[in-house]
């Protein structure tokens, strides 16, 4: 148990040292300045009164604190500076309510985020929420690009794709009245070992009788159009080329479709590309195997809508492709046949806003697959922000449908969301401290797959409102060593001291620090501070409550005498190492009362007039009187017969109170004992009445009566006993008595026989030399023919 205790107590003081660290950042931050002083935190203030704030010895740092403890040291709040961030909307557009059929609006006129632009005002450690609403607009514009693998063995898939156009033109009419749809082709880097560079090949890359066309890195064939026929006719006229390795070069591809956004003819609206395939990919550094050692770059190299630098730059790595997409708002949509499935899975899951749909051995099912993927990828709305400035953090919370809310990551997205629904955002937006470069910034955030975005202005607060006021080289700071602002000098360059008094090469000298040595003692500042020009500038401590204070820092207030583990018994303030006592409390620790209400008695009088009133507490003069007031006496005449019902009821449910036992008898403790003996004897500690009573049955039962500080205690054995009998006595004593007479009776008999006894005796006739019944053990027999010869 002693253990147990000790754990306990010391996990205490961790968990209140640990609170009392993490609640002291402006102490320990020791900001000189107002605006150092905001910068530490959103509790942090900074006192401006120039009138008598500061103690002697305490530094111009002890002007930042947190609030409360600013005010209870005697800053009024109209001298706090404690600036707060806010925040403006300066565009605030509607989401667009639209209905299929209605009048068509340019994409740019529909609108499916609100607000559109804000403007905050950053203070250091206070959060700023903006709520943010997203609206699926309905018959919302849709650009569709396909991008397709013509290498030989999606021959088959090229038949399908050629009446693409207008089959699909026709299924999206039933999801928007604005599609439009364009297309793409890739085949592989045009370099050894990924073809075949001899010149037959380069013509006809197709064994046999095959009439290949020659084999080329990436083709625009069709820009955007909503003309689905000119898709039918161009597509048509496509043919199929050749590689030599299985991964095809789609990622270059991909790359040139994201960037070249006039030559794809992008729109500001849903972006899909349709990524159709049978094969693996190529990625960074893969390129290293046809001598291609450059990065990719990332920009447009589209000559005649061909990609004319697949030979002198690598493919582009994943992460590369997942920057540019997000950045074009382009959404993906892989076909691919069933053996490539897993690989292009685990894609999916690197790029967001993006799917995967199982493309049929000939493509005959890209149609569904497509609409599929567009219900599934416009179903969710994922919002995604900028880079955000130094210091700058950002928290996302989402309200989706029916009411679930999400946190964290997942506080980013909703899902299962449907044209026309709405969903909001709770974004807190928090900085802590200021850039380097005090300058506005600027973050967007925007829904991934969505054109739309929210533009953030970032004002940070790194001064307080004091600072504009400031008088610089005032005569405040020791000769204009300093500006005046915020009740404080702030020093200039090379200047120290409170008023800026000293130069910072002599602030150790000797002559300096004899002024900070109390009664010409060796401690400095008592070892509780540092001697800064001459003047003790004293340590803070880790609890803002605790301070040092004093010409020589010789006087703290935090070590007074304490009671009930309080300082100064929390009836006074402690200065000086010593308690100054609150109104009605006086003694060292202010622990006595001079309060005499808490001893007045029901009747009016000081301790019943058994006692004296000590410190609010009556001590009893008569020692059998007990109680706050001195009018409980556990052993005077009366109290066994005042609580006999009340034990009866208690601790055999029987008595005149067995039936208002629990309003009337809960007035003490009952414990029971199984015996007498075991009932509590009298000590000098405490008065105890001992009581024996007599319940309806004539039955006993025992039990004791005391008041332990103020704590009424009945020890009660838990068997009553029989009562009293005299018949029981009568027959006791007649027992007895029969008893007496048969025992006298028996010793008459016995000494009547012994005395007849003696008497036969005496009579008796016998001759003393021979026994009576005596006879020989020898027989003589004599032979009568014996002669004696």
């Amino acid at each position: 148990m002693d253990l147990k205790l000790l754990f306990i107590t010391l996990l205490g003081i961790i968990c209140c040292s640990s609170a009392q660290q993490e609640g002291n950042e402006c102490i320990k931050a020791n900001a000189l300045s107002c605006g150092e002083c905001i910068q530490v935190g959103a509790k942090c203030g900074w006192c401006t009164d120039t009138q008598e704030f500061l103690k002697q010895g305490e530094p111009t740092s002890a002007r930042c604190d947190e609030l409360e403890s600013l005010r209870k040291r005697g800053c009024a709040t109209a001298k706090i500076e404690n600036p707060h961030g806010s925040q403006r909307i300066l565009k605030n557009k509607a989401v667009t309510n639209r209905k299929k059929g209605a009048e068509k609006l340019r994409p740019e006129d529909i609108t499916q985020i609100q607000p559109q632009k804000l403007s905050l005002n950053l203070r250091s450690g206070e959060p700023q929420n903006i709520k943010l609403k997203f609206k699926r607009a309905e018959d919302y514009p849709i650009d569709l690009y396909y991008l397709m693998d013509l290498s030989y063995s999606m021959k088959d898939d090229l038949e399908n794709v050629k009446n693409l156009g207008t089959s699909l033109m026709k299924e999206m009419s039933k999801i928007t009245s604005d599609f439009r749809i364009g297309f793409g082709s890739f085949v592989e880097k045009t370099v050894m070992p990924y073809i075949s560079t001899t010149p037959a090949k380069l013509l006809n890359p197709c064994t046999g009788d095959q009439n290949c066309t020659s084999p080329f890195s990436y083709k625009n064939v069709l820009k955007l159009t909503s003309n689905g026929e000119q898709f039918n006719s161009l597509v048509g006229k496509q043919q199929i080329s050749g590689n030599l390795d299985s991964p095809e070069g789609g990622f270059d591809a991909i790359m040139q479709v994201a960037v070249c956004g006039e030559h794809i003819g992008w729109r500001n609206v849903t972006r899909l590309m349709v990524f159709s395939t049978d094969a693996g990919f190529h990625f960074a550094g893969d390129g290293k195997l046809g001598g291609i050692v450059l990065p990719n770059d990332g920009k447009c190299h589209l000559e005649n809508n061909m990609y004319t630098m697949s030979h002198y730059y690598d493919y582009p790595s994943i992460a590369h492709l997942v920057q540019k997409l997000s950045e074009n708002n382009i959404q993906t949509i892989f076909a691919v046949t069933e053996e490539f499935q897993p690989v292009y899975k685990e894609l999916k899951n690197l790029i967001p806003k993006s799917a995967v749909g199982t493309l049929s051995a000939n493509s005959s099912n890209v149609i569904n697959l497509i609409v599929d993927a567009y219900n599934s990828l416009s179903s969710e709305v994922i919002l995604e922000n900028s880079k955000l400035p130094e210091g700058v953090t950002i928290t996302y919370q989402s309200r989706c449908k029916n009411g679930v809310v999400n946190e964290g990551e997942n506080g980013r997205k909703c899902s299962n969301i449907s044209i026309g629904d709405e969903v909001s955002f709770n974004i807190n937006i928090t900085a802590q401290g200021c850039p380097k470069q005090v300058k506005p910034e600027s973050i967007k955030i925007k829904p991934l797959g969505f054109t739309e975005e929210v533009e953030i202005l970032l004002n940070f607060i790194c001064e307080c409102e004091c600072h504009k006021h400031g008088i610089k080289n005032s005569d405040m700071c020791h000769n204009g060593n300093g500006t005046f602002e915020c009740g404080a000098c702030r020093c200039n360059k090379g200047r120290v001291g409170r008023q800026c008094e000293c130069r910072k090469d002599e602030v150790s000298t000797e002559d300096l620090d004899k002024n900070c040595r109390k009664d010409n003692g060796t401690d400095i500042c008592s070892n509780n501070g540092e001697c800064v020009c001459g003047t003790c500038e004293c340590k803070k401590r880790d609890n803002p409550e605790e301070r040092y204070s004093g010409k020589f820092c010789e006087c703290d207030n935090f070590n007074c005498d304490r009671s009930n583990n309080k300082l100064c018994g929390g009836h006074g303030r402690c200065e000086c190492r010593v308690c100054i006592c609150d109104a009605n409390y006086t003694g060292s620790a202010c622990d006595c009362s001079l309060d005499a209400s808490t001893c007045l008695a029901s009747n009016k009088q000081i301790c019943n007039g058994r006692g004296i009133c000590e410190c609010g507490t009556c001590r009893c003069t008569d020692p059998k009187f007990q109680g706050p007031t001195c009018e409980i006496c556990p052993t005077c005449p009366g109290v066994c017969t005042e609580h006999k019902s009340c034990v009866q009821c208690r601790a055999f449910g029987t008595g005149e109170k067995k039936d208002t036992c629990e309003r009337d008898c809960s007035y003490f403790n009952l414990i029971k004992v199984k015996d007498r003996d075991k009932l509590p004897q009298p000590v000098q500690a405490f008065p105890l009445m001992h009581c024996k009573e007599r319940d309806a049955n004539d039955c006993w039962f025992y039990y004791t009566y005391a008041v332990n500080n103020t704590e009424k205690e009945v020890h009660v054995v838990e068997a009553l006993a029989a009562s009293y009998d005299p018949f029981n006595d009568v027959c006791l004593v007649f027992g007895l008595a029969l008893l007496l007479i048969w025992k006298l009776l028996m010793i008459i008999h016995d000494r009547r026989e012994f005395a007849k006894f003696e008497k036969e005796k005496m009579n008796a006739k016998w001759d003393t030399g021979e026994n009576p019944i005596y006879k020989s053990a020898v027989t003589t027999v004599i032979n009568p023919k014996y002669e004696g010869k």
